[in-house]
C-alpha cells in the first residue's frame, strides 16, 4: 500500500516535493521574528544564522555520511530551531534515507511553524478556510498548505489512512482550488478505498 501511495504521489512530488515547494517560496523564515512582516522578509531568503547556514553547508559536503551529516543538521536545528531552512533540511534528509517516522516528526513541527507564523490554531483540524485568505498566492498561506500536504502524504506512506485522509479533507476545504495538488493524493486514496471493497 505504502509502495502504491508513493509511486503515484511521486508524480506530484509527493512528500518531498510539497516541503520543497514551501522550500522554494519560503527559503528562509523566522518564527521568532517578532512579527508576520518581519517573518515574511525571512521567508524571501534572509535571516539565517551564519552559524546554522555553515552547519547546513557542511551536511550538504557529506551526506553521503549519514551520521555526521545528521549530526550537522541537527547543529543546525539547535542554532536556529524555529527556521524553516533547518527544518526542512532535517526533513529532507530523513525523507531521503526512508526515515519516515522522523521526516513526519519534523513536518509537523513545520506545520506548527507555519500555523503560528499565519496566527492559526495549532491543531490543523480547528483551522478553517475563513480564519486567512488560503486562496492568496502570498508566502504564509501557502507554506501552512504545503506542509499540510507533506504531513498527510507522510501518514498515508506510514498506513495510518484514516489520519492521513482527514488531513487532505482539510486540505481541499483550505485549497478548494487545488493549488498545490492535494487532489493527486486523494485520488490515489479513493482508489485504494475502491480496491478494497472490490
Amino acid at each position: 500500500m505504502a509502495t502504491v501511495i508513493a509511486a503515484a504521489a511521486s508524480g506530484s512530488a509527493g512528500a518531498d516535493g510539497a516541503l520543497a515547494g514551501a522550500v522554494a517560496a519560503t527559503t528562509v523564515a523566522s518564527a521568532a521574528a517578532g512579527s508576520l512582516e518581519a517573518l515574511e522578509h525571512a521567508c524571501f531568503g534572509e535571516g539565517l544564522p551564519a552559524p546554522a547556514e555553515h552547519e547546513l553547508q557542511l551536511a550538504s559536503c557529506c551526506y553521503a555520511a549519514e551520521d555526521v551529516a545528521e549530526r550537522h543538521l541537527l547543529r543546525a536545528c539547535e542554532l536556529a530551531p524555529e527556521h524553516p531552512a533547518t527544518l526542512i533540511g532535517l526533513y529532507r534528509f530523513y525523507f531521503y534515507r526512508n526515515r519516515l517516522d522522523e521526516a513526519l516528526a519534523v513536518g509537523m513541527r513545520c506545520q506548527e511553524l507555519a500555523a503560528r507564523a499565519n496566527g492559526l490554531a495549532p491543531d490543523w483540524t480547528m483551522v478553517r478556510g475563513k480564519d486567512i485568505n488560503f486562496s492568496s498566492m502570498s508566502v504564509l498561506p501557502r507554506f501552512y498548505l504545503f506542509t499540510l500536504k507533506a504531513c498527510a502524504y507522510l501518514r498515508l506512506r506510514l498506513g495510518d489512512l484514516n489520519c492521513g485522509g482527514a488531513m487532505l479533507d482539510k486540505l481541499t476545504e483550505l485549497d478548494p482550488t487545488d493549488k498545490v495538488n492535494g487532489s493527486v493524493l486523494r485520488g490515489v486514496l479513493d482508489r485504494l478505498g475502491q480496491d478494497d471493497e472490490e
